[in-house]
């Protein structure tokens, strides 16, 4: 018995899960997605994981180079998150017209409002469906203050205490 594609897509609907984008770089071209399949993995090597679309350039980028960020958005940030999530037909390097975008000291894409930019090394990748999982060892963390975006119920809120 296998779950239809619109029942599993409606029930990760009401799944919520802080928005970010995943950056990288490759050459001289910077790629970048919104994604909310990141998590933490281990304290001890501290590390993440970040599920990748393998159709997307900024999969490729992240495979060949072996490095990544990850920028979580503030809660203002809806419709960058909405651009990179390329609901305005704007792709690869055009994306980043849009926000406050710098490097970090390795040279990779950092979102200068993000609330937390991690900087990774790829130490493992597992091809899942139509994604790569890649485990990032974290090298560097940035943190900020503020509340993070979040996506559920196919929509942005806000978290805010109880």
């Amino acid at each position: 018995m296998g779950i239809d594609h619109a029942t599993f897509r409606a029930a990760m609907a009401r799944f919520p899960g802080a928005v970010t984008i995943i950056t990288a770089r490759h050459g001289a071209e910077r790629r970048g997605i919104t994604a909310t399949a990141v998590c933490s993995v281990s304290a001890e090597p501290p590390s993440l994981l970040a599920c990748v679309n393998r159709k997307t350039g900024t999969c490729a980028a992240i495979r060949e180079t072996g490095t990544f960020n990850v920028n979580l958005l503030p809660d203002p940030a809806s419709p960058l998150a909405m651009r990179f999530a390329g609901a305005d037909g704007v792709t690869g390097e055009d994306k980043f017209a849009e926000g406050d975008w710098v490097e970090d000291e390795r040279g990779l894409p950092l979102l200068g409002e993000a609330l937390i930019g991690f900087s990774c090394d790829v130490s493992e990748m597992l091809e899942a469906g139509s994604h790569t999982v890649f485990i990032g060892e974290i090298m560097q963390i940035r943190i900020s203050e503020g509340a993070p975006l979040v996506y559920g119920q196919s929509r942005f809120h806000r978290l805010e205490p109880l």
